[in-house]
């Protein structure tokens, strides 16, 4: 079993995923912290100095904090402004993955309108044009 398990993580398939999964994992913290700390102050600021973040409704009459964090110790609440900041968070990073993509597939594309090389004409033809050559040196 152990032997199987080996064989399994080894093939490269499981790493590059592997791989795949940590380095969107950091990306994702990059996107979020983009988010949070950059866009989201600006778009407040835009719009009146108001913060998504603590956008929120009461689903309880025992919540009366102003921040979402201390409404979410007081009870239910329906924190519509997080998800939004979640929703933006999810477009950049999908106009990001789509940026990439097209890149990818825009170099896959260069790639495949090179004009290939001709193919070496056969041994039997290249030795018939030598002698042909060389028959009308003569």
């Amino acid at each position: 079993m152990m032997k199987e398990f080996r064989e399994f993580i080894a093939r490269g398939n499981v790493m590059d995923l592997a791989v795949g999964v940590i380095i969107g994992g950091a990306f994702g913290l990059i996107v979020k912290s983009l988010t949070d700390d950059i866009i989201m102050p600006l778009v407040g600021a835009i719009f009146g100095g108001f913060d998504f973040s603590n956008y929120f409704v009461p689903l309880s009459s025992t919540v009366t904090a102003t921040t979402l964090e201390a409404a979410r110790e007081q009870g239910a609440v329906f924190a519509y402004g997080n998800f939004l900041t979640v929703v933006v968070n999810f477009l950049i990073l999908a106009w990001i993955i789509f940026l990439m993509v097209k890149g990818v597939n825009s170099l896959r594309r260069k790639e495949a309108e090179k004009p290939a090389e001709p193919e070496a004409p056969p041994a039997d033809v290249q030795l018939l044009t030598e002698i042909r050559d060389l028959l009308s040196k003569k």
